[in-house]
């Protein structure tokens, strides 16, 4: 099989102009709000005074040609997660600036943070170029609502759709319980975020071609709860 292993921090992940597809036909957003205090509780114990130095986040499956644009075979809820809640955190950034609360610095923060992670705005078309792209059914709420921060309707979506608007509430309201609203909220969360991005690692396999993409999927799913037949046949497909 043609594939290599590496360990990669989050911050390794989305670094040196790297962008990541899930293809269109992955699963839709599903993680709930167990899966979401399961990963909060283990990011902020890292930050406890005896918590561990890093949190292991398991398998990312990638296939690529050109080792700069991926596509998400396996770990899409992880990766997608992760993004909702760094938008969520820009978002309690934004309220801050609003509010008042040190606006310049936090302003810069935003923007710093939001083009580190998320994505920039490409300076000819003024054309959001986001890091990530999600599959059919996710991508356009993801892009038109979620990157800009823009205010999200709460009918005529998807189910998955829903839960990526409910994942980008919980966890705003997990950043304003944690830093409050003063002036040295912004940094503080910021300083959180950047020790966050190089506490979270994963082992990443990436492949160069759709046979081994799913020999892998599938060896990684062998255990626990079994993927149905469905599954396995329209990942393969």
């Amino acid at each position: 099989m043609n594939f290599n292993t590496t360990n990669s921090t989050f911050r390794q992940l989305l670094g040196n102009g790297l962008t990541y597809k899930v293809p269109p036909f992955q699963r839709d957003y599903s993680w709930s709000e167990d899966e979401w205090d399961d990963l909060w509780q283990d990011m902020t114990a890292l930050f406890e005074e005896d918590g561990e130095p890093a949190h292991y986040m398991g398998y990312l499956v990638l296939q690529s040609s050109d080792s700069k644009r991926f596509d998400i075979i396996d770990g899409q809820q992880r990766l997608t997660t992760l993004s909702v809640m760094i938008l969520a955190g820009l978002s309690y950034l934004q309220d801050l600036v609003a509010a008042g609360h040190d606006a310049d610095n936090n302003t810069r923060r935003k923007e710093q943070l939001q083009n580190s992670y998320i994505g920039y705005v490409d300076p000819v078309t003024l054309v959001p170029r986001s890091k990530l792209e999600l599959n059919r059914h996710n991508n356009r709420f993801y892009q038109t609502y979620l990157v800009p921060l823009e205010t999200m309707p709460q009918r005529g979506l998807h189910a998955s759709e829903h839960q990526l608007r409910k994942a980008f509430h919980w966890f705003k309201e997990r950043f304003s319980q944690r830093f409050g609203r003063a002036a040295d909220s912004g940094r503080c969360f910021a300083a959180m975020l950047d020790a966050l991005v190089d506490k979270l690692f994963f082992t990443v396999i990436t492949v160069t071609d759709e046979l081994n993409a799913f020999k892998v999927f599938e060896t990684l799913n062998a255990r626990g709860v079994r993927l149905s037949a469905t599954d396995l046949l329209k990942n393969y497909l």
